[in-house]
């Protein structure tokens, strides 16, 4: 076998971190570039399974050796060949502890990006997994200080609950999104949040929570004199009036073109349903909301 075949790198490397009568104490420090050799070698012949492996142990050897930054860059390695295999949990496992390693390194930044690598590879396998790992990796930031770094993390969870027809958890994030903006006095980005969560909750055939969450927007000065607000406030206007002819043009405009993919498909299909029922509905809850703050 030459000196440099993988599966001889990574059985040296193993002896010297496996104690006997003879050997008390694991040489990290040999044995470490061993298993990062070992790595590469199985990642460059496609032998992912051992190329994971791998990297896992040479991860702990720099993490054994007191470097949290190269143990965590390798455990991220293992992700992704993980994510190869499509071994879920693996995935999250391990993007999960590089995190922590980053964290260890007081690096935040890259620690939340761990966290959105380790979604954006479930997004389509285990959505719900994926939306967890978003959130995680938004707290991150939001911590940090540094919610302007967020904003796309906020937008992909949105995008997923919507694929999931989960409407109100998919508005929730993007008045999240609109709330971080705020802090970040990002007008522009928090206005289209606020409209996409309007539009989300008129997909989901809720226009009581539309007008709502219009209102609600509507007591801060930047979103008023938006014209996100005003688009809104033509939508809303015309399920009031039943307008049919009208809340296409409106979903149609300008305005919405420029906001999110995810959200212009949603906008392009409205009115959903009978619109007199919708108005019908919202015209009762109302109702009912009255009946029960009346003290008399």
């Amino acid at each position: 076998m030459s000196s440099s075949d993988p599966n001889k790198l990574i059985s040296k490397a193993d002896k010297l971190t496996k104690l006997s009568l003879t050997r008390w104490s694991a040489d990290w420090k040999s044995a470490t570039p061993l298993y990062e050799q070992a790595a590469n070698g199985f990642r460059v012949s496609k032998d992912y399974e051992n190329a994971k492996l791998s990297f896992e142990k040479a991860s702990k050897g720099q993490e054994m050796l007191s470097s949290p930054w190269d143990a965590a860059k390798h455990m991220e390695s293992a992700a992704a060949l993980a994510k190869e295999l499509r071994n879920w949990t693996e995935v999250i496992d391990f993007y999960r502890r590089a995190s922590e390693l980053y964290m260890q390194c007081d690096r935040p930044q890259p620690a939340s990006d761990s966290l959105a690598k380790a979604a954006r590879a479930l997004e389509d396998a285990l959505p719900d997994d994926a939306v967890q790992l978003y959130t995680d990796a938004c707290v991150i930031i939001e911590d940090d200080g540094k919610e302007q770094m967020a904003f796309d993390l906020y937008r992909a969870a949105a995008s997923i609950y919507v694929k999931l027809e989960k409407y109100t958890d998919a508005a929730t994030f993007l008045l999240r999104l609109g709330l971080a903006a705020d802090k970040c006095n990002a007008r522009n980005s928090q206005c289209k949040a606020y409209l996409s969560a309007i539009i989300v909750y008129l997909y989901a055939h809720d226009l009581q929570q539309a007008e709502k969450c219009y209102n609600d927007c509507s007591q801060i000065d930047a979103f008023l004199s938006s014209d996100q607000s005003r688009c809104a406030s033509k939508l809303l206007s015309a399920y009031r009036e039943g307008d049919v002819e009208e809340i296409n043009r409106v979903a149609h405009s300008s305005t919405i073109s420029n906001l999110d993919n995810v959200i212009i498909k949603l906008a392009r299909k409205l009115p959903t349903g009978d619109v007199a029922e919708i108005k019908g509905d919202a015209d009762k809850g109302q109702e009912e909301a009255l009946d029960e703050n009346d003290l008399t």
